[in-house]
């Protein structure tokens, strides 16, 4: 084995990880959204949404 392949291939290992690791987050984020879009859809609402300013307790 080389000097320039294992450099190369550790380079090469890393940015495949990488773009692995933003294609996750991006479609996790993806699936998320969609998760909060149906349960907002069916009624549930986020605790940290604030109710409309005439509707104190």
């Amino acid at each position: 084995m080389t000097h320039p392949f294992y450099v190369f291939g550790s380079y090469g290992f890393a940015a495949v990880m990488i773009l692995a690791v933003i294609a996750w987050i991006w479609i996790d984020g993806r699936l998320r959204r969609r998760e909060l879009a149906a349960l907002e859809a069916s009624g549930i609402r986020r605790r940290s949404k604030r109710p409309p300013e005439g509707d104190a307790k």
